[in-house]
């Protein structure tokens, strides 16, 4: 979305806010809500403050909407990755290793943009723990409706219930985004991520 921002005087200046967001979304990503400044973000991205201001409110305001700008990447990508065309365990393999790649980009290991930075801030504003809450249980349901997709096709023994499989592939996905920011080297994450669908697929592992 384009939007234009009159100045006093002059003629007014026009953005992305696809363009900000992105920018925006880096630092956060990076330095947390308190490690980044209006001011440092208005430098990077050439857009006064104030401007910056009128379209997304404060940083507090601008931190959350680059939260849920990666949110809907993730979620685009689970989409597209655990469609259910395919068979289960191979679905998820393939989204958990995108999420090890985006967790490792940048020229600094980040992990997951809401898992690693939203924990912080949750502790002591009650908006923010809500929309942290908020993503943990839309990660969940993600989950739990593949492995409902998987077992109404025969993909699942009978047995563990697809709510309790659910929560543990999302808690599997923040324990790598973690793991991932603390530096853990890709290879290492891949293992892991291969032993614990064993474990909760409930198959066994490919030879």
């Amino acid at each position: 979305m384009s939007h234009t921002i009159k100045k006093g005087r002059g003629r007014p200046r026009a953005f992305e806010e696809g363009a900000i967001l992105a920018s925006a979304r880096d630092a956060f990503w990076s330095r947390g809500l308190a490690g980044v400044s209006l001011d440092q973000i208005a430098t990077t991205t050439g857009v006064a403050r104030p401007s910056l201001a009128a379209v997304f409110g404060d940083k507090r305001a601008l931190y959350l909407s680059a939260i849920d700008d990666f949110m809907r990447e993730l979620e685009k990508a689970a989409a597209t990755l655990m469609s259910g065309r395919g068979e289960l365990r191979a679905e998820l393999t393939a989204f958990f290793r995108g999420a090890v790649d985006l967790y490792l980009s940048g020229t600094e290991p980040r992990g997951c943009m809401a898992i690693c930075t939203l924990p912080v801030e949750a502790v002591h504003d009650d908006e923010i723990r809500t929309h942290l809450a908020n993503i943990l249980a839309a990660t969940d349901t993600v989950f739990t409706n593949r492995f409902r997709l998987a077992r109404a096709q025969g993909q699942l023994p009978a047995g563990q219930s697809v709510t309790t499989r659910g929560a543990l592939a999302a808690a599997l996905l923040h324990s790598v985004a973690i793991r991932a920011r603390a530096g853990a080297p890709k290879a290492s994450l891949h293992a892991m991520i291969k032993s614990a669908l064993v474990v909760i697929c409930g198959q066994q592992a490919a030879s």
